[in-house]
């Protein structure tokens, strides 16, 4: 990411003892050469999670204590961090607000869209759900509802706790809870794969020198041999994890199809977690560059120009589990246009609901 790309901001939510700052953590440390910046949002004098978390970020964490991020009257103080992380000189990648325990989601995604510093852009809401405590979170935190229906990706963790049946039960009733077509992904230890939420960068040349990504993982793998299951394969986890997700790869030289395109991605099933890459659709007037990003539920284009000499074409990377692959392909290919020049100017409507506008005040850009 540079500072003609805007960066990322996900905003990772949920309940106190959901385990976010444990999906954090393995997020940071099996990020590979991905620069993350860390905005931790304590509720209390003493930042517990800002502490756990202060050894793997350094300079790119700032930390907002004593309240919610969300009670902020304007979120001047939020923007004043975003403006720092974005910084050129930081060369951060993505941004991962850990929000409050007792945060309102809604008013940070709300907060964020509205943001107007192009160096930064809303890249989705992930909700930790803790299933050893899903039923009494409920009871004492009916709010939890109306957290799960904005969402774009539920993270059900601890799901080592519970049994199959328990696990079907409580899968079901979130399916139910969230909105239609939300992704829901199973971990325990909050072990997500990080291409779920960013793309992961290579290890720099340093790798095998002892590089602060080595210490990282050194540090990620003697963590797991401590509280795995005694067999001395904890270290294993990350190749488990990746391996339990498809990805699809997608290329054409044709223009596609912008009504069908979107067609496409409304239907899309809730076991496809992440969509990326870039579109050319070829409609008179709309001849850029489409970026394509969605996490979840979230979708977002930004157009933008071809390099010089760049071919016209479509290249989009699909990540799922349980995905019919061909099934999905065979979706895409149907989305080409033979005549793209012939298309009418409003057939991009629907492209241009996801392409964010200055000063956006939409709660949020759900498919």
């Amino acid at each position: 990411m540079n500072s003609v790309q805007p960066i990322p901001v996900v905003v990772l939510s949920g309940f106190l003892g959901s385990g976010k700052t444990t999906v954090l953590n393995h997020l940071l440390t099996h990020r590979g050469g991905t620069r993350i910046g860390v905005v931790v949002n304590d509720f209390g004098s003493i930042e517990i999670d800002a502490m756990s978390v202060a050894g793997q970020v350094g300079d790119s964490m700032v930390s907002l204590g004593g309240g919610c991020l969300c009670c902020a009257v304007d979120g001047s103080e939020l923007d004043a961090y975003l403006e720092k992380l974005a910084e050129p000189v930081h060369r951060i990648d993505v941004i991962v607000i850990e929000a409050s325990g007792l945060a309102e989601p809604q008013e940070m995604v709300r907060m964020l869209v509205a943001n107007e510093n192009p160096a930064v852009r809303y890249g989705g809401l992930v909700q930790v759900v803790d299933a050893a405590e899903f039923d009494a979170t409920r009871a004492a935190h009916p709010e939890t509802d109306r957290h799960l229906a904005v969402a774009d990706l539920v993270v059900l963790n601890k799901t080592d706790r519970i049994d199959p049946a328990e696990r079907a039960r409580i899968e079901a009733e979130l399916t139910a809870l969230a909105a239609p077509g939300t992704p829901l992904v199973g971990a325990d230890h909050g072990r997500i794969d990080p291409e779920l939420l960013f793309d992961r960068r290579p290890w720099t040349e340093t790798r095998g020198q002892l590089s602060f990504e080595d210490l990282l993982a050194e540090a990620g793998e003697h963590a797991d041999d401590e509280h795995g299951d005694g067999h001395g394969d904890g270290d294993c986890h990350v190749a488990h994890v990746h391996a339990a997700y498809e990805s699809v790869s997608f290329t054409t030289d044709q223009a596609l199809s912008p009504r069908r395109f979107i067609d496409f991605l409304d239907r899309r099933p809730a076991g496809l977690y992440r969509i990326k890459g870039f579109v050319w659709f070829g409609v008179p007037g709309h001849q850029e560059r489409y970026e394509v990003h969605a996490v979840g539920r979230f979708l977002r284009f930004d157009p933008g120009p071809w390099g010089r000499g760049e071919p016209r074409r479509t290249g989009l990377v699909l990540i799922g589990k349980g995905i019919d692959g061909p099934g999905l392909l065979a979706e895409l290919e149907a989305c080409r246009e033979a005549e793209p020049g012939r298309a009418l100017p409003e057939s991009m409507w629907g492209v241009l609901r996801y392409v964010p506008r200055p000063a956006e005040d939409a709660p949020a850009e759900d498919a």
